[in-house]
């Protein structure tokens, strides 16, 4: 196991009606003029904004609104939120809705305290400082209420890129798994697919000896290979809502990655696809994963039959351990397809002739990632057709 620090300092407020109490935690963390941040008319229709809304004014907070945000959030929304708060004298962001809105909000919190371009955090500048940040979480995917990580996409380009830092992380997160039983099958499963992409982008790793953090990952990915299917055929089963909530923060706030390498290629490798296409981040992942999956998995055979085994149940095959790894690829892209995500490009909706504007946007020119398998654009390239053609 490799020296780690860990740090993740966010309160969580979780289960039945919390979000009532989000001017309560507003005022715990200082927060006297709040900007509410939140996406499409779902949460004003359900009246989750009204109960936030009521919350504030009876802990005596002021508050700014700005909705709006997309999926993959842009840059054109986050500049007008800078000069919202800005005007508004804001000192608190809180966010109502899912990873999108988080993340948006998180930009907008980098971007009032910096006297430059917010885009220069997501172009390699360190985020120093930052408003606090609350959320109400919607939906169960992104795990950006527990992180300190964001995804924005620039409209110039269609640029979908990241940063991270810990004053990004929020200080509470109010987690209600009644708020995502009107979730449609389709959002649930891509929320579902991000959570499991979340796991094995830290579960294939080049470190050694790190049974504790392979159980705990495991322990997350068979969560949701058994509570996934349970929602589908129940949108308002609450437990099972309930352990995918918590899930989805246990997956992406760092405790399953700590003391390993990691590997985050196809996460980068979806951007270029929902950047050009628009396409849910789930989704794209969907389409991806078992890909890269394909592509790298005898670099560690073993690793992958350990998945396979402890995962999906295969039996291992001690002659022929790759089959019992391609056998763990397979039973995973069934699973995806199971629940409703698209496995490959015609499903998705992309298509072939744009694989090498996906590659040139990616930006690795003749270099390599790094990752478990470090990639150079022609391997990008057959991770995309193998997308291209995938099937259960």
């Amino acid at each position: 196991m490799d020296n780690f620090n860990f740090y993740s300092p966010t309160e969580f407020v979780f289960g039945r009606d919390r979000e009532t109490e989000a001017g309560e935690y507003v005022r715990k963390y200082g927060g006297s003029k709040v900007l509410i941040h939140y996406g499409g008319g779902s949460a004003e229709k359900s009246g989750l904004l009204d109960k936030v809304r009521k919350s504030l004014k009876e802990s005596g907070i002021s508050f700014a609104e700005l909705g709006g945000v997309q999926p993959n959030p842009r840059d054109t929304l986050v500049y007008k939120g800078i000069e919202l708060c800005k005007a508004e004298n804001v000192d608190f962001i809180l966010a109502v809705g899912g990873g999108s809105v988080i993340d948006s909000a998180k930009a907008i919190a980098a971007g009032v305290c910096y006297d430059g371009d917010f885009w220069d955090f997501y172009s390699g500048k360190r985020v120093e400082k930052a408003l606090p940040i609350g959320v109400v979480l919607t939906i169960a995917a992104a795990g950006s209420e527990g992180s300190g990580d964001s995804v924005i996409t620039k409209e110039d380009g269609m640029l979908k890129r990241a940063t991270g830092s810990d004053v990004l992380r929020s200080k509470f997160s109010i987690l209600d798994p009644a708020l995502t039983q009107t979730l449609p099958a389709y959002q649930t499963a891509c929320g579902a697919t991000d959570i499991m992409a979340h796991v094995f982008e830290r579960y294939f790793t080049n470190t050694r000896e790190v049974e504790i953090t392979d159980r705990l990952c495991e322990a997350v990915l068979l969560t949701m290979v058994k509570e996934t299917p349970r929602v589908i055929v129940d949108p308002n089963n609450y437990e099972a809502r309930a352990n995918i909530m918590w899930a989805g923060m246990v997956a992406h706030n760092g405790l399953v990655g700590v003391g390993r390498s990691q590997d985050w290629n196809s996460h980068g490798i979806e951007h270029e696809l929902s950047a050009l296409y628009d396409c849910a981040h789930g989704a794209g992942l969907a389409v991806i994963m078992p890909s890269w999956m394909e592509f790298v998995y005898k670099h560690d055979v073993m690793r992958f039959c350990q998945m396979a085994t402890r995962v999906f149940g295969c039996q291992m095959d001690h002659e022929h351990p790759e089959v019992t790894a391609l056998e763990g690829i397979r039973r995973f892209r069934e699973f995806l397809h199971s629940i409703g995500m698209p496995i490959n490009f015609a499903e998705l909706g992309a298509k072939e002739e744009d694989i090498p504007n996906l590659v040139e946007k990616f930006g690795i020119g003749d270099g390599r990632t790094g990752g478990f398998v470090s990639l150079s654009a022609e391997d990008i390239t057959a991770i995309y057709k193998i997308a291209v053609n995938a099937k259960v």
